[in-house]
């Protein structure tokens, strides 16, 4: 066997050497307060929280724990507090249109101290009102005024009574009428008596009566223009009162609000309001409501008119505003209308309007997650055209669909936000393809990344990282061999000797569930020992169908050779995904070749179970095999492969080098070792090229093997590109060492068939021909007999 080919046991693992920390446990070192390895996706933040130009909102894209959140969640809120309290919004009645309420500006933390003053305003009004109109200065000046209008109108019947009187008439009054009636000798006369008089008396008398109904309708008229003239000095009077009242009340209101012209003007409505509509503070003479059926309106509705909204009431923190929306629903975003039931019908007013996160976050921050977002229609668009518009319409979402019923319109409200959006790589490619807004909205991307170069200062930052999350979450300290162990799983977990994971959520659950082991035994410290415990008691909770399967392949279910050489036969490696947890199991590579002209045949690809992946890789094979063999004459032959038991949907090219050895070896007749499996894939030229799942192959394969009894011939031949891949259980390792089982290295076809036949793949001389005594010599003395095979059966036929 070549050993030039083989690994070392140093090649397969990165240790990390604890005695490069420099302390004791970790509750000695400084906590990490920095972000490790994001260099680029900080500057991406950092510009974009820096950019006041339009459209400079943040895409951050990144794969699932790699701190996305809480990165973003420092970066802003560390900008945001460096950047001035932005001013509070309020939602005001518009007594022009009570459809249209207003939007006013006040500065910040003022909007609910504004909106309680209003509210003591109106209450106090309540009482204040009427007991002014209960009081003795105005009742005094109500009955001068009623007293003045009586005396007037007094004298006008007086006179009346006294013309009257002159040509023998009185005059009866009633509530419905006034009556004239004649008298006589001082005696009113009854109508019969009235009818016995002479002509003339009587004509002298119906023509005083005319004369005295002429007089009383004129006074009538005069009566009319009194009473005009009373009800307005009255109204005028309720006038003064209410607005000596309502100024009083509003002048301390004025004078703390004196810079903010909106809220002046406010006022002056309101005071010219309440004065038109004092009756809104009146009790009613029976106590209840002022109108009654169905139809009355709920209790003091017509006061709402002078409350005030508050939108949004900042807190007292420094600096501008950061929100977190972590449900996006469209009201949650945009805000709402409310409705209030009462008496069968549904009603609405100004003060039912409520602010959402993107008004909340105005003048600062507002993150959201982009998958849950676009889980809810209609706040992706409406997002959008806030942003670009730079103004917010709170509506009905009803509105949004066209089926909504009249409602209010609030007066739009200038938006001054930066929006930061988490998300992954699809989101970002379909919304960049497909939404021709979106690079115009979201001008900045912040790209993070899963994985950092490994170096002494960030295997320190790892062990300062560690330091941070057992003071924030209260974990037991790590001793430096338990920091080497987490250092060697974040090389693992990228599957690369040179790197180290910044996935801290796999992480993070690591640490917690070392610190519950520890915990469990009592221990004061963290050490490896329960590092490892953590990863081997995870796997355990997760492996149950890697067992199934390994259980298989030790009753003979599934057929696998690790001994002997057979003919056409291949061991290849595959990789099981459950989710987030994966495994390697080997897999037999069958090849038959015999004349024919249907080149390679893929069952898997007949039988409709390969995906597009390993389809390519296997006609990537008929170009190799052309270019080595077909040089001198075509290739008369059809090749059947197939992976055996195999049911299920394959894809991936990671095994077509182990084909292309199974139709070689086939076509050769030399056999292949059993003992031995591969993976890898291969480009026309012959080159082994780099595949994934490496480490859970190799360890799948000795798996299988040890469970048979490893017999020291034993290994695995992967592409030379993925040996810096390699972090190796440690049981693998040992093996190594005690020469129990071995991992070979290749780089082209040429290599691997000579390690898998024991035998040299041969070099072809200037004519094309290989070698007697070589691998590709038989291959190539095969085709030549199908050839001439076929020439003479063509002559045959013939």
């Amino acid at each position: 066997m070549p050993k030039r080919f083989e690994l070392k046991a140093r090649d397969l693992r990165c240790i990390c050497d604890p005695k490069i920390f420099k302390f004791k446990n970790t509750s000695e070192i400084k906590p990490l307060d920095s972000v490790i390895g994001q260099k680029r996706a900080v500057q991406a933040i950092e510009f974009g929280l820096n950019m006041k130009s339009s459209g400079y909102n943040i895409f951050v894209t990144g794969e699932e724990g790699t701190g996305k959140s809480t990165i973003v969640n420092d970066l802003v809120s560390k900008h945001a507090r460096t950047l001035p309290r932005p001013d509070d919004w309020c939602l005001i009645n518009n007594f022009k249109d009570p459809f249209r309420p207003k939007a006013i500006a006040v500065s910040s933390g003022k909007a609910a101290a504004f909106a309680k003053k209003m509210h003591k305003f109106v209450e106090d009004l309540k009482k204040d009102l009427p007991k002014a109109f209960e009081g003795e200065g105005y009742l005094k000046r109500l009955a001068g005024i009623k007293a003045r209008f009586s005396e007037k109108q007094n004298r006008l019947f007086q006179k009346i009574d006294r013309f009257a009187t002159r040509n023998n008439l009185q005059i009866i009054k009633s509530e419905q009428e006034i009556e004239t009636v004649p008298v006589l000798d001082g005696k009113p006369l009854t109508p019969e008596e009235f009818n016995q008089l002479p002509n003339e008396t009587k004509a002298a008398f119906e023509n005083s009566i005319r004369q005295v109904q002429e007089q009383i309708e004129l006074a009538s008229v005069e009566i009319d223009k009194l009473n005009q003239a009373l009800h307005m000095d009255v109204e005028k009077l309720l006038d003064e009162v209410s607005f000596a009242v309502v100024t009083s009340r509003l002048e301390k209101i004025r004078s703390e609000f004196k810079d903010n012209a909106a809220i002046l003007a406010h006022l002056d409505e309101i005071e010219q309001d309440i004065v038109e509509n004092v009756n809104y503070f009146m009790p009613s003479e029976d106590g209840n409501a002022k109108e009654s059926g169905i139809f009355k309106p709920p209790p003091d509705t017509e006061l709402n008119r002078y409350q005030v909204n508050a939108l949004t009431d900042r807190e007292p923190a420094k600096g501008a505003p950061v929100v977190f929306e972590t449900n996006p629903t469209y009201h949650n975003v945009m805000g709402r209308i409310e409705k209030r039931a009462y008496m069968g019908t549904v009603t609405t007013d100004f003060s039912m309007v409520k602010a959402g996160s993107l008004l909340n976050a105005n003048g600062g921050f507002l993150i959201m997650d982009m998958e849950s977002l676009m889980m809810h229609p209609y706040v992706w668009e409406a997002l959008k055209r806030a942003l670009r518009a730079k103004f917010l319409q709170i509506e009905d979402i009803a509105e949004e669909t066209g089926f909504g019923t009249v409602s209010l319109r609030p007066e739009p409200i200038p938006l001054e936000v930066k929006v930061v959006l988490l998300g992954s790589y699809d989101d970002f490619e379909v919304l960049q393809n497909y939404d021709h807004r979106f690079n115009k909205i979201f001008k900045v991307r912040a790209d993070f990344d899963y994985e950092v170069e490994r170096n002494p200062d960030t295997i320190q930052q790892y062990a300062r990282f560690i330091a941070r999350v057992c003071k924030e979450e209260s974990l037991l300290p790590f001793t430096p061999k338990g920091v080497a162990t987490i250092v060697e799983y974040g090389e693992k977990y990228v599957s690369d000797q040179n790197k180290l994971s910044i996935r801290f959520g796999p992480l993070l659950g690591v640490l917690k569930e070392a610190d519950y082991w520890a915990r469990k035994n009592r221990a004061r410290l963290i050490t490896e020992k329960y590092v490892i415990k953590a990863f081997n008691e995870y796997r355990f909770r997760y492996n149950l169908y890697e067992e199934k399967t390994h259980e298989s392949y030790l009753d003979n279910t599934i057929m696998i050779d690790v001994e002997g050489a057979v003919v056409g036969q291949v061991n290849a490696l595959a990789v099981y995904q459950i989710g987030s947890f994966s495994f390697g199991r080997p897999a037999r590579i069958t090849a038959e070749t015999f004349m024919g002209k249907d080149g390679v045949i893929n069952i898997e690809r007949e039988a409709k179970l390969s995906g597009s992946t390993h389809d390519k890789g296997v006609l990537i094979l008929s170009g190799y095999m052309g270019r080595t063999f077909a040089q001198n004459y075509p290739l008369n032959l059809s090749i059947s492969i197939t992976f055996e038991q195999s049911y299920s949907g394959i894809d991936g090219d990671s095994a077509s080098s182990t084909e292309l050895y199974a139709i070689i070896s086939s076509l050769s007749g030399i056999p292949i070792k059993q003992e031995i499996a591969v993976t890898g894939s291969v480009n026309q030229k012959g080159q082994i090229q780099a595949i994934g799942g490496v480490n859970q192959k190799i360890e799948g394969f000795f798996e299988v093997c040890k469970a048979n009894d490893l017999t020291g011939t034993q290994g695995v031949m992967i592409p030379r590109a993925n040996v810096k891949n390699l972090m190796l259980r440690k049981e693998v390792i040992d093996a190594v060492k005690k020469r129990k089982f071995h991992v070979y290295q290749v780089s082209t076809v040429e290599e691997g068939i000579e390690i898998l036949t024991g035998i040299p793949a041969g070099k072809a001389d200037k004519d094309g021909n290989y070698p007697d005594g070589t691998v590709y010599g038989a291959v190539q003395q095969k085709l030549a007999h199908y050839y001439k095979r076929s020439l003479r059966l063509k002559k045959e036929l013939e």
